[in-house]
């Protein structure tokens, strides 16, 4: 991981601007989220968290179930902003995903960015790994934090056994 700093961090201001912005049109009851995947200065992909085909008809979130204590897997019915950005980028410009850079960011109910935490998504980072995205970029409590791909990976599957 590494902090990004002078115009490295201006130009990831912007980005997470916009990540912000497809936020903001999240559908989940839960969390606001949005994410922008970013080749040579363009967004090629970008998508925010909803149900299924944004389909209130698919939301579950609010049923209850009675999920294993030891249950490890989503517990969300909405497909992710990461999830959704890396569909898209397939769609519109799959020629460019690889190398590309994941911006992540979740806003409040207001629409303000909220720092995020460790990475813990492993279905995310594989996804990601798989699509060839070079990089994740966090907004964390020490700056706009850099992690390659494979060490965003590695540090998902860490940080779910805490």
């Amino acid at each position: 991981m590494k902090l990004l700093t002078g115009q490295e961090e201006q130009e990831a201001n912007k980005w997470f601007g916009e990540a912000a912005q497809v936020a903001r049109r999240a559908l989940c009851l839960r969390a606001k989220c949005g994410a922008v995947i970013v080749k040579d200065g363009e967004i090629i992909g970008e998508g925010y968290n909803a149900p299924p085909q944004d389909n209130p008809e698919f939301r579950t979130c609010l049923n209850e179930y009675e999920l294993p204590k030891n249950y490890r897997h989503d517990h969300t019915c909405c497909m992710h902003s990461e999830w959704r950005a890396i569909l898209d980028a397939k769609e519109r410009n799959p020629a460019k995903l690889k190398g590309s850079r994941l911006y992540f960011v979740r806003v409040t109910d207001a629409g303000e960015c909220k720092r995020s935490g460790k990475p813990y998504c492993t279905v995310c980072s594989r996804l990601a790994l798989d699509s060839r995205i070079a990089e994740f970029v966090l907004w964390q409590e020490e700056g706009f934090a850099v992690f390659p791909t494979d060490e965003y990976n590695q540090l998902s599957f860490q940080n779910i056994k805490e």
